[in-house]
Order: structure tokens, then sequence, then C-alpha cells
């Protein structure tokens, strides 16, 4: 890519990314754009912030960027108080990246960058170079002594890595625990998930045997069951009478606006008989709740509360049956949490699922070669004109060569990618997960490392294949320098990948372009209705967590190699912090709180990014003509290592298992304030099916039906 094509990438990205945020910051301020862009805030029924105009006035209508740094003046209290933690941990991703790609910008700009210029051969210098390869290490003289600066600069850089990775496990495992002791009123705190329950041989029921069991071996600590039915028919009658409350609703709201005795006359009657047909329904609904109807239906699944937390954690991390496929058992997710719908999937069948899902994402993995190859097929435009005269045709249009070589590419590529996330989330869906939250962070795993095959890695190969297909074949001697110069060579690529994600993607996913569109034909075509719904949708965990790690890799692979990437990231890190912080106030519902436990994954994905820069310049230096130098990285690789696995044994193990020590305290204070029994009948409560409880008609109404029968 020349420079030109990198010229216009940056000036197109810059363009969109004003003119969208100053479209966003006036948008943001009409009332009729709440259900946007104040999503959050009208679900919970919150007050709208001071910047929201109530009327219309010249000041509605003036850009404003004034939310960009106030969203730094937000402390981490206060994050944590409106988001939860799992939203701070995020936020912490994007702090990290700061604070390492501004140390790493100065290294490398004050030291790599003049080196790497000075240190050129000769010819080099004299030539006219067509790209940034002149400040990247691809032009420094093979054998050259100045290459001891680049790898003085790996170590600089893969210490201070190691330290910020210590410090924000430390910091987020205080917090964790913290945020733990705070919300010790949480029913999930009690509660313990069993599955795999065998029949009680006397009665031939899961429930009788969950509770002889636990009766049995807990019988100081145990407290109650709530047995998992099968929830098919009665989820359906459900739904059905909510969509009918919801068209009575509507109904009632139109002959309140148009007072037509011809018209209320006909829409009387048509509410009248849907009040009929959801009454018939919730008869329906009440028989299946009955106690005969549950027996029928109830699944070898069950949460069991327990009296104290250290008993619920006794029994979640101990095995309960000699056959290890029978009562398992974990600790229990927030009752808001738990997706009912894969409790019905058989334990021992959960092997064929991940199969399956492994299978599914390898086809879609293939599949998404051809997109990655199409898009190196334009960098390379120039080796395309070659091979392909009529192509020539591009130049006679002023511009039009640096937008499709710098832009377009970059473009392409990331809305290939914005697809993704979302595909993979419904793989991982299929794999059976209990709940919302291990749904995403399997999701999340899956996204990252489809993004390092075929974002990072397929780039580079696919990039370098086209590039060197001719001169390999007549030189094949140089085929291991020529490859040694890939990495560097694709700089520019990554560049405008980095701009076009932060920048353009930043700014239209503040923008919300989709439901703003949306929400302005629903209000123009659908005028009569005059209740508006926010467009409320859990944060998405597994599109922002690996499409960021995926950045910091190609931060820290290129932080050596091509110096001039470094700023950029900057900038992508600190656009980014304000986006999303502003996102999860107003727009997203933060749908569940994990307790941090998403940061073990960003670390390993940070651990990952910095395996592969160590690796790749132990080559770069063996192709340099350095030996010396790769053998000194050997033991920054192996440094590496040690502290990974230094940190699976200091701090992974607080993340998915809970102290007993910490357990006992909050027990102890339940038992001072008197109220340990009744956050046990709370916590049986809260994991009631949703379809398990009363309802009622609009002439009648029943008390909530017990399901569970103990024997």
């Amino acid at each position: 890519m020349n420079p030109g094509g990198l010229a216009a990438s940056a000036a197109i990205n810059l363009g969109l990314a004003v003119v969208v945020l100053s479209l966003f910051s006036v948008l943001k301020r009409q009332p009729y754009n709440s259900p946007v862009y104040l999503a959050k805030c009208m679900s919970t029924g919150e007050s709208m912030p001071g910047g929201w105009c109530r009327s219309s006035s010249t000041r509605c209508a003036v850009p404003s960027f004034a939310w960009i740094p106030a969203a730094f003046r937000l402390s981490e209290e206060e994050v944590i108080r409106m988001c939860g933690l799992d939203a701070l941990v995020v936020l912490r991703l994007f702090k990290f990246g700061m604070k390492f790609f501004s140390v790493c910008s100065l290294v490398g700009l004050l030291i790599l960058v003049p080196v790497n210029y000075a240190s050129q051969e000769s010819s080099d210098k004299a030539r006219i170079s067509h790209s940034l390869d002149s400040f990247s290490i691809s032009k420094v003289e093979r054998g050259s002594n100045w290459l001891w600066v680049h790898f003085s600069c790996l170590c600089i850089i893969s210490f201070y890595v190691t330290y910020l990775l210590h410090k924000e496990y430390k910091e987020i495992l205080e917090k964790r625990i913290q945020h733990l002791d705070l919300n010790r009123k949480r029913p999930d705190q009690l509660t313990v998930l069993v599955r795999g329950i065998p029949l009680c041989m006397e009665h031939r029921e899961h429930g009788c045997y969950v509770d002889h069991f636990f009766s049995k071996h807990y019988n100081s600590t145990y407290h109650a069951y709530q047995i998992v039915h099968n929830r098919t028919n009665i989820e359906q009658l459900t739904n059905l009478a909510n969509s009918i409350e919801q068209k009575i609703k509507r109904l009632r709201n139109k002959i309140e606006r148009q007072r037509s005795s011809v018209f209320a006359s006909a829409k009387t009657e048509s509410i009248e008989k849907n009040e009929a047909k959801l009454k018939d329904i919730h008869r329906k609904i009440r028989g299946l709740q009955c106690g005969n109807m549950l027996r029928q239906k109830d699944l070898p699944v069950a949460f069991v509360t327990f009296k104290s937390r250290v008993g619920a954690t006794l029994a979640a991390e101990a095995q309960q049956h000699e056959n290890p496929l029978l009562l398992t058992t974990e600790h229990a997710s927030e009752p808001k949490d738990v997706l009912w719908h894969n409790l019905d999937i058989p334990y021992q069948r959960l092997v064929i699922h991940r199969i399956g899902v492994f299978v599914a994402a390898f086809l879609l993995t293939v599949f998404f070669t051809i997109p990655v190859t199409a898009v190196q097929g334009i960098i390379q435009f120039e080796k395309i004109k070659q091979w392909f005269p009529p192509a020539r045709a591009v130049q006679l249009i002023p511009g039009l060569n640096s937008i499709l070589t710098g832009y377009l590419p970059s473009a392409i590529l990331n809305g290939f990618i914005y697809l993704i996330p979302y595909a993979m989330l419904g793989m991982a869906s299929l794999e059976g997960m209990v709940s919302k939250s291990k749904k995403e962070m399997k999701a999340c795993s899956m996204v990252f490392y489809f993004l390092v095959g075929n974002v990072f890695f397929l780039s580079v190969l696919s990039g370098s294949l086209l590039n060197q297909i001719g001169e390999s074949f007549a030189h094949p001697k140089e085929i291991p320098s020529r490859l040694a110069s890939a990495v560097s060579a694709q700089s520019d690529f990554f560049i405008t990948y980095i701009l076009t994600d932060g920048m353009s993607g930043f700014s239209f996913e503040v923008l919300q372009f989709g439901f703003l569109t949306w929400n302005f034909l629903k209000g123009h075509l659908f005028s009569g209705e005059s209740v508006q719904e926010p467009y409320l949708y859990g944060f998405p965990y597994y599109r922002v967590i690996p499409i960021v790690s995926l950045a910091i890799l190609i931060g820290m692979v290129y932080a050596v190699i091509a110096p001039l990437l470094l700023p950029f990231l900057v900038v992508y890190f600190l656009l980014g912090y304000a986006v999303f912080l502003n996102q999860m106030q107003d727009v997203y519902e933060i749908s569940y709180d994990t307790c941090g436990q998403y940061w073990p994954y960003i670390h390993h994905y940070i651990f990952v990014a910095v395996v592969l820069m160590q690796i790749t310049m132990i080559g770069l230096f063996g192709l340099k003509s350095k030996p010396a130098a790769s053998f000194a990285t050997i033991p920054l690789l192996a440094f590496n290592i040690f502290f990974n696995e230094y940190c699976k044994k200091r701090f992974l193990p607080s993340f998915y298992h809970r102290p007993i020590q910490n357990a006992k305290v909050n027990d102890d204070l339940d038992e001072q304030e008197g109220t340990d029994k009744d956050w046990c009948e709370q916590a049986v409560t809260a994991y009631r099916p949703p379809w398990m409880f009363a309802v009622t008609s609009a002439e009648e109404s029943c008390s909530s039906t017990e399901p569970l029968l103990v024997c």
C-alpha cells in the first residue's frame, strides 16, 4: 500500500468519525430519539440527562463533544454501582490498551523509528520509498548491530506488559472479592445447580432423590430445592397469553385516541373476544401448574438452596456421587442469567453438542477465508494490474486508486467481522450452556480465535503470497527473507484496519444507525403508536472483548516491527473507552454480573498476544542474520510462559471458586443481623421458572401456585 492509500484511509475515517459523532451529539438530545439513545434510562424510569432537550432550541442543534472528556471523569466506584463489575472489566481492558500503547508509542517513536530509518542500507535511502517500510525493521541491514536496540525495546515492552497484567489481575481480584461481599444477599450465593439427578426408586421422582440425598449428607445446611420441569406446553401458553395481553393493551390505547362511536364499538367487541380467549388460556396454564401435572414433567435438574454460603460452596465444589456424571453440582448463576431452555438438555449429551459446535465453527472459518483473501487481493492492486491490464482503468479517476487500496479493504473486512460475533453466539447457544454469561464467554473465545486465525494470520499469509508469487519462484533462495519482510509489509493494512475499526466502527456503534433508522421509519409509518418502547438489549461482551483483544494482539506483534502503528492504537482505545462507557450508562442493559469472571479470558488473550510477539521476533532476528538476538529472546518467552502459569495458580482459582473464609464471614454477618432465614426463602422463590408464577385474568386473580412437591 502506498502512502496515498494510507492517507486516504485516515482522511475518510477521521472525516466519518467527526461527522457521525457530531450527528450523534445532536440526535441524542432530541426527545423522539430517546428509545435509541436513552433506552436504559427509559426502561429503569431514571430521569433524563441534563443535556436532553425538552423543547426545540438552537442549543439542541449544536454538536457537542463534552460527553467524551466527561467519560474519563467517572470513577470506577460509580461504574460498578451503575453497571456492575463486568462492565468495569471491559473498561479496564480499554485502560490497559491506553497505558500499554502510550509507553510503547514513546519507545517506538523516540527510539525505534529513528533507528529504523538511520540503519537502512545506503541504496534504500537513495530511493524514494513508496510505503512506510522505511520506518520499520524490514529495512534494517542484515546482521546490523542496531538490531540489539530492537531486542532491548522488546525486553522493555515484555517486562512492562508483565507488570501491567499482574497489576490488573491483582486489582480486579480484590474488586471481585469486595463485590461478592457487597452483594452477599444475592440468591446465587446460597444456591447450587444440580444436574444428572437419578430417580427415587420408591416414588419414581427426581425431586424425592434430591431431598433425600441432601437431607442426609448436608443435614445441617440444606434448606430446600426447586425442581425444574419440562416447560414446552406451559411456556407456549404463557407466550400466547402475553401476546394477547399486548394486543388488548394496543386496542384500548386506540379507543382512547379515537372517539368515534362506531370505531369504539368494534374495538370493544374485539377486546371482549380477546379477554375471553385470555381467560381460557390462563385456566389451561393453572391446570398445567398443578402438582399432578408437574409430577409427570420433572427433569433431572434442580436448584438446591442452603442455609449458609459455606454449605452452598462445599456442595458446589465437591463430587457428590461415585459416578461423576450423576449429581453434578456447580454454583448457580443469577436467576436472570439462567437459560431455562438449556436445562432440558441431558448432561450426558453435552459432549455431542460441543462436537457439533466445533464442526460448525470450523466450517465458518474455512468459508471466511474467501472474503479475507479477496480483501488482500484489493490491497495488492498493483500486482493485479500487471496480471489483468483492464484493471488499469481505475487510474483514470483521480484519487480512486488510493481509496480502493487504502479504505475499501479495511471497510469490507470490518463489515464481515461485524457479523462473526452473532454467528458464534448462535453456535455457542447450541452447546447447552446453562446461563447467558457462560454462553457469551464461550462465544468470546470462539470469536477471538476466529479473528486471530482469519483476520491476523490469513491477512499476513495471503498478502505475502500475492505479493511474492512471481519473484519467489524466480529467486527461491530469497524466500525466507521475503517471508520475514511480509509481516512488516502488512503493517500499512493493519493501520487502516485499526483506523476503520476504531474511528468509523466506534462512531457508528454510538450512533446506533440501525435502530435510529428503524425508529424514524416506525414513527412515520406507524404514527398511531403513542407509547415508545426502548430498544433495550444486553451489553455485547462477546463482540467487544474479542475485537478489542485482537487490536491489542496486532499492536503487540507490530510494536517492535512497525512502531508507526502504535499512536493509532492509543487513539483507538481512548475513543473506545468513551463510546462504550456511554453505551453502558444509557443504551445497553447490563443483564447479568459475573463479578469479574471475564478478566481471566482477557488475560489469556493478552498472553497469546505476547507469545506471538516474542515468537515473531525470534524468527525475525534469525532471518536478519542475528541469531544471538534470537537465542536471547527465548528466555523472554520462557519467562512469559512461567508468569502465565503463576497467574493460573495465584489468581485464576479465586475467579472460579468462592473462598470458604469469605463465605463464613458473610454468614456470620447474616446471623448477627438475624436475616439468614429470610434470604434462604427469597433464594428458593428466586429460582422459580418464569412460567411457574401465578397468572391472573381481567376478572379474577389467583394466588401463586407452589410447583414443588416434596415426598
